[in-house]
């Protein structure tokens, strides 16, 4: 029998439920092993406890025996590596846009000046703030269920929550707009699972590297090695995208390019910089240094100095 690890919150069990099943369908038994982490058992921010505080105990797990392997969402890896582990499979990821959850189904451009947003995310908090709505954004914790419910009871006119959250919960009818990587770039790797096992437990690692989606991992890849070489962590104002598209030669050639688009915005929303890149899937390290090197040459470094003043809260 596999044991999977998982956080015991409804989005992240279906998550790991998905690859459960997927396991099971393919003749491999296996189950889910709830582990409780810091995170689920604080409601504090993030500064106090420490990104990293939603896997560290799960990787602790796997390290101790407790479970065989884990199912994380990948935006909450920290970018170090921890060479007691492999990420075997990256599947096919959802949607990696952000979703705004408003009252009376308005969208974001219909709220009127001083609505109160909610959101546990700095990115999103600065890239809301950029865009000079007039809106009042507020943090905010609790799994997706809570955050949801504090628009329909009133307390709050919207919330910004990952749409992949809401898609793999069943939520998608709550959705009043889908934000457009134009108005607010996603966090680097949302939407995508990490599957990840003991890199000493090789015949594992190979079960599980038939669920990896290579160009999920291309596009994930070269979204994290910016953020690592911003040396930010998962609650900085940055955001990244990476697309795998097809593009045609002049002769007439199909051939596949991997896109990028990165951001880091000022906590106030008084200054976003933004830049991007093509390359080639095989080469998608190379793609994230490039852009993120762009990023440092228009003034990306001062913009991350000031976030490392203001508040952290969770993605």
């Amino acid at each position: 029998m596999i044991r999977i690890g998982t956080r015991g919150s409804l989005l992240a069990t279906t998550q790991a439920g998905v690859i459960r099943d997927a396991l099971n369908a393919n003749g491999h038994a296996a189950e889910l092993v709830i582990v409780s982490t810091d995170g689920d058992r604080s409601d504090a921010p993030i500064a106090e406890i420490g990104v990293g505080v939603f896997t560290a105990a799960l990787r602790e797990a796997i390290a101790d025996g407790s479970v065989d392997m884990a199912v994380h969402s990948y935006k909450d890896l920290p970018t170090a590596p921890d060479p007691r582990f492999v990420i075997a499979a990256i599947p096919r990821r959802e949607d990696s846009r952000d979703a705004l959850v408003a009252r009376d189904g308005l969208v974001l451009g219909e709220l009127p000046t001083g609505s109160v947003l909610g959101t546990s995310s700095p990115r999103r908090a600065a890239q809301l703030r950029a865009l000079g709505l007039g809106l009042e954004i507020r943090p905010l914790r609790g799994n997706l269920d809570t955050r949801l419910n504090r628009v329909s009871n009133g307390d709050l006119d919207g919330v910004v929550v990952a749409r992949a959250g809401l898609a793999r919960i069943g939520r998608l009818g709550d959705i009043t707009e889908t934000l457009e990587p134009v108005q607010m770039l996603p966090a680097p790797a949302q939407g995508a699972l990490a599957v990840e096992c003991r890199a000493s437990d090789t015949e594992l690692a190979a079960l599980l590297a038939e669920m990896d989606d290579a160009d999920t991992r291309a596009a994930v890849t070269a979204e994290r090695i910016l953020l690592a070489e911003l040396e930010a962590g998962c609650s900085a104002p940055v955001g990244a995208i990476a697309e795998v598209v097809e593009s045609i030669d002049e002769e007439g050639n199909i051939f596949e390019e991997l896109s990028l688009r990165g951001c880091v915005a000022a906590l106030d929303g008084s200054d976003v910089i933004r830049a991007s890149g093509i390359g080639t899937p095989d080469r998608a390290a190379e793609l994230g240094l490039s852009v993120a090197a762009e990023l440092f040459e228009l003034g990306a470094r001062e913009l991350l100095v000031d976030s490392k003043a203001g508040p952290t809260e969770r993605e």
